[in-house]
């Protein structure tokens, strides 16, 4: 007998808007999935860790760098259903989607300070993108949790860089 999906928890995350000296976002192509979706990063939170320790941790893993600044947060947790034929194939089969803290940061960095294969590697290739091409880009099942953290981020997002 298998559990009903709507019973399991959300899995703790974050989430990172990261976006470069002319306004672009960090996007990575993950390695594990077939299709050409493309998504921002992020990973769960730790045991014990709290969600600012998480968005650098993950942000070393996943794209090999801590060359940013924070410049926002979402005030709410924002997140995203799984399909519920992926739910047993995921994280073990415990969590129907995600919870996640986002966080909007200013690249501080260079193309040199990336790099994909600092931890075990979640993305074959990284690209910036304009935020507004955002939504199209990804799996179909976090498309609203983009637009929700568009429009959460969207007076950082219109204003000028420094």
């Amino acid at each position: 007998m298998t559990k009903d999906v709507g019973t399991l928890p959300y899995r703790r995350g974050v989430g990172i808007m990261l976006r470069n000296g002319t306004g672009e976002v960090l996007v990575g192509s993950r390695i594990d999935m077939k299709s050409d979706a493309w998504q921002m990063p992020q990973g769960g939170i730790d045991d014990g860790e709290m969600p600012e320790q998480a968005l650098w941790r993950e942000l070393r893993e996943e794209v090999g760098t801590d060359k940013a600044r924070i410049e926002a947060e979402s005030k709410d947790w924002l997140g995203y259903d799984l399909p519920s034929n992926m739910v047993p194939k995921v994280w073990g089969g415990r969590f129907r989607g995600q919870q996640q803290k986002w966080f909007l940061l200013r690249f501080t960095g260079t193309e040199a300070d990336l790099a994909l294969d600092t931890h075990e590697a979640e993305f074959s290739a990284v690209r910036w993108v304009r935020p507004e091409d955002l939504p199209r880009l990804v799996v179909g099942f976090k498309r609203r949790l983009y637009e929700q953290v568009l429009q959460e981020f969207a007076p950082h997002l219109a204003s000028p860089l420094t």
